[in-house]
């Protein structure tokens, strides 16, 4: 009878034991089933990390009993948050990493491993989009490449050569099939951090990044901009649009379109783009405010700004601009030398008479098209000046940095704000104890006026910058800026002036296919100023004393016509792949500049001339 009644019990137990079991079972089998399935997704996560991080910057320490030491590590933590959140995305790489490091631990706690996948198809190439496979191989490169990995990626498939487009048009573009080939054949394994990372980074650049170009931007390229190709919102309500849906032709639209400057190339990024208008709106107007940037408005429908890290900002919007659009124009390159920059046959020609021009303290224009090259050439030439010269910059947006480049030197720079102009700047820096002026670039009227006055009286000698296509265009460029700013009203007068100030004009251009080189190394030499001829002074007969006068009239006519008061002579030009000599340095400036060498240059200086000009260097004009 115990027997039975311990049989029953265990059985009675073993019922109990196995509903419950299956009773669980079937409750978290629900409970999977009626998860929300929006949960593990980027936008879902995107506002679980802003809630968390919210949480974290503005959760009230006292409430927490944490003892003084606890208290001030909690205080300072958070206060440097705060401070990483407000200026990651201006070009700070260690404030981005800081704030990706907070939303890496907050998504590693909250996403379970077999949700990984879910979120981005990391295991099922098909599922993934073009965008998700070009962060994961730029996530790859940069473990092993840092931040040459998108020039990397483009050198290696040779992703910036000619191609023809959809139109039959040969154009820069990388397009969304080369980068699918390039992931199909890359061979990594992506493990679970790998994995997590991608996902970071993909909710910070929708949070708190900069969007599509987030990564890209801080990648060692020249530039990249968005928004300027493609078409308006205002497009699709012309009349013939239906017509155009009729017939299934899908335009780009305008915040779908993005651009990177690269080894003086523009390429698409066909494959990349914003997701929406609002993105590009958002990306716009937080990308130019570093170090308080000012109010971009309808009224002011641009702004011009550095970053943290040196790159220069242009942001522009409607009504000024048809679309929001932004250039971003990097300086990268490290300790830069007229060597790295110069590479043809013949290079050493161009390269020690830049050299020598420097020394010698010419007053020098880099001339050329936009990206052409000529802040990087500035930057490089500055190496040769000797380092007892004081240098005073002024640009209108910060971009030589030369204080980076050279630590050492006695160096300060000048920008323009809304408040103190170009010229009022160069005023300034005329009480300081500058040797050595450098602009930026001359870009309007008043700093060119200003320059050619502090070129005669207030610094040693000047560099700077202009977008002249000839050296004779820049003459009169400069010349014209005289007269508009008043300083004169004789147009020879104002011309004679130029060309006492010029020595030598350095014109940079960049081929169809993006290369880059000086085209030519030209002498402004100023003519010597002939007198009138004055013999009817001497003249008894009063009918040959009026022919004289009248021929002396008419060449004091033509000598303010038509008279040349200078020429051109190019020194060095680039011709068929290499740099020839074509003409020698006049005497005269060859005198100048070794007067201002030390004396060991100057003798090497005598030896580069002889070696390469031979006895044409005694030429004078």
């Amino acid at each position: 009878m115990i027997n039975l009644v311990m049989i029953i019990l265990i059985l009675l137990s073993m019922s109990i034991s196995l509903y419950f079991f299956f009773v669980s079972k079937r409750y978290h089998r629900e409970t999977a089933d009626n998860e929300d399935p929006q949960k593990y997704t980027i936008p879902a996560l995107i506002e679980y990390v802003k809630d968390c991080l919210n949480e974290i910057t503005r959760t009230n320490l006292f409430e927490l009993g944490l003892n003084e030491v606890e208290f001030k590590k909690q205080t300072n933590k958070r206060a440097e948050l705060k401070k990483a959140l407000k200026v990651c995305m201006h070009g700070s790489i260690v404030d981005k990493q800081f704030v990706k490091a907070f939303i890496y631990d907050i998504l590693h706690a909250y996403i379970p491993n077999e949700k990984i996948n879910s979120i981005i198809p990391f295991n099922n190439p098909y599922l993934l989009s073009t965008k998700d496979k070009f962060s994961i191989l730029i996530h790859m490169l940069r473990k092993e490449h840092g931040a040459n990995a998108l020039s990397h990626l483009i050198e290696t498939f040779e992703l910036d050569k000619l191609k023809k487009n959809e139109n039959e048009e040969y154009c820069y573009y990388i397009s969304g099939q080369e980068i699918d080939n390039i992931y199909d054949n890359m061979e990594f394994i992506l493990t679970k951090e790998d994995r997590l990372e991608v996902i970071t980074q993909t909710v910070y650049e929708q949070y708190k990044g900069l969007g599509a170009i987030d990564e890209i931007r801080d990648m060692n390229i020249d530039g990249v901009s968005a928004g300027v190709s493609g078409v308006t919102g205002d497009f699709f309500e012309f009349s013939d649009f239906r017509e155009q849906m009729n017939r299934k032709i899908r335009y780009q639209r305008n915040y779908e379109s993005i651009w990177i400057f690269y080894k003086g190339k523009s390429i698409k990024l066909d494959f990349l783009g914003f997701e929406s208008e609002s993105e590009l709106k958002r990306v716009c107007q937080i990308i130019y405010r570093y170090n308080r940037g000012g109010q971009l408005s309808e009224t002011t429908g641009y702004r011009v700004n550095e970053m943290k890290d040196g790159s220069r900002i242009l942001v522009v919007r409607p009504p000024f601009s048809e679309s929001w659009a932004f250039f971003v124009r990097k300086f990268y390159i490290k300790n830069v030398t007229l060597e790295m920059l110069i590479r043809d046959q013949n290079a050493y020609l161009p390269v020690n008479l830049i050299k020598y021009i420097v020394k010698g303290g010419m007053i020098t224009a880099v001339t050329g098209q936009q990206g052409s090259g000529k802040t990087t050439m500035l930057m490089a030439m500055v190496e040769h000046i000797y380092a007892t010269l004081n240098l005073r910059i002024q640009e209108m947006a910060f971009e030589l940095n030369l204080r980076k480049l050279y630590p050492g030197r006695n160096i300060l720079s000048f920008r323009e704000t809304e408040t103190i102009t170009g010229q009022m700047g160069l005023d300034i820096q005329k009480k300081t104890d500058g040797s050595v002026n450098i602009l930026g670039e001359v870009a309007t009227d008043p700093v060119a006026a200003w320059m050619i006055q502090m070129s005669q009286v207030a610094s040693l000698f000047t560099l700077f910058t202009h977008h002249a296509k000839t050296t004779r265009d820049l003459v009169y460029s400069l010349r014209n800026s005289l007269l508009k700013c008043e300083m004169f009203n004789n147009e020879k007068i104002a011309e004679q002036q130029v060309v006492s100030v010029l020595d030598f004009d350095i014109h940079l251009a960049r081929d169809y296919e993006g290369k880059r080189y000086i085209e030519r190394i030209t002498e402004i030499v100023e003519l010597p100023d002939i007198p009138l001829p004055h013999d009817f002074i001497y003249k008894k007969d009063p009918g040959e004393k009026s022919a004289s006068f009248m021929e002396t009239t008419a060449e004091y006519y033509k000598k303010m016509t038509d008279k040349k008061i200078f020429e051109c002579r190019n020194i060095i030009e680039f011709r068929n792949g290499q740099y020839i000599v074509v003409n020698p340095v006049t005497k005269y400036r060859i005198e100048k500049m070794k007067s201002a060498m030390t004396r060991k240059d100057a003798q090497q200086f005598d030896k580069f001339l002889f070696k390469h000009f031979g006895p044409g260097i005694e030429v004078n004009v």
